[in-house]
């Protein structure tokens, strides 16, 4: 399957686009939308998500990955093979906790884009026709190179700050479940939340957070907008109290 993670959002073609390349390269294949609402323009945040997201996926997926704000300048592009799956886009460190937390890595460099491709989407015009090429074990013009060779970040394994809010208004943090006891307490402002297994443990109008299915901690209102009641936006930061 091609799985697709962008922050390209769906009011634009951008998504329709990718998904036509992709089907005229192999139109038997499936295509899975599992996320466009990334933080845009954050490779950073984004990182956060993608390794959640993708970790329950079957081995020879291939993930197109496009959290990309340096598209069409000299920023490499790159391939890596985390655990049999298969992620291609910017080598910006959109795919560093997939690398760090995979035990079996490979890694190939992508080749410069070519001429007729948009300057402005890579996605379409670079990544999909490698994720094609590679789904039919096609892997010529691409170089391997050594996982390290990556642009190299000190980033934290985990970011207290949110990074996805989605239509309920649930808002989705960088904290991984490892680091959250059953009585940890994630402050946000002034309120300090608790923990709750599910939304109906909670009075209506009660703020908490969960262990999501992504393995995530997240903020909600039972019958209620986190976002509306927590004041929370893209980036919020939020802080962890562990006991």
């Amino acid at each position: 399957m091609f799985v697709l993670f962008t922050d390209f959002g769906y009011r634009g073609p951008y998504v329709g686009q990718l998904h036509a390349s992709l089907a005229q390269a192999d139109p038997v294949v499936p295509i899975i939308d599992l996320c466009h609402q990334a933080p845009p323009m954050d490779p950073r945040g984004a990182a956060y998500l993608l390794e959640p997201f993708t970790r329950g996926l079957p081995v020879g997926a291939v993930v197109i990955a496009v959290v990309d704000p340096g598209v069409g300048t000299e920023r490499a592009a790159w391939m890596v093979e985390a655990d049999g799956r298969f992620f291609i886009g910017p080598d910006n460190g959109l795919m560093e906790m997939v690398v760090r937390r995979a035990e079996t890595v490979r890694a190939w460099r992508l080749p410069t884009a070519p001429p007729e491709a948009s300057s402005t989407f890579h996605g379409r015009d670079v990544f999909a026709p490698v994720a094609a090429a590679v789904m039919r074990g096609d892997f010529g013009g691409l170089d391997e190179i050594e996982p390290s060779e990556r642009v190299r970040l000190d980033w934290a394994d985990d970011t207290p700050r949110v990074l996805l809010i989605d239509d309920y208004g649930n808002a989705m943090t960088g904290i991984r479940e490892e680091l959250l006891s059953d009585g940890a307490i994630i402050q946000v402002g002034d309120y300090k939340l608790r923990r709750a297994d599910t939304f109906g443990a909670m009075p209506q109008g009660s703020a908490f957070w969960f262990r999501n299915s992504s393995g995530l901690a997240e903020l909600a209102v039972n019958g209620g907008s986190a976002a509306s009641v927590l004041k929370l936006v893209l980036g919020s930061s939020v802080r962890l109290l562990v006991p």
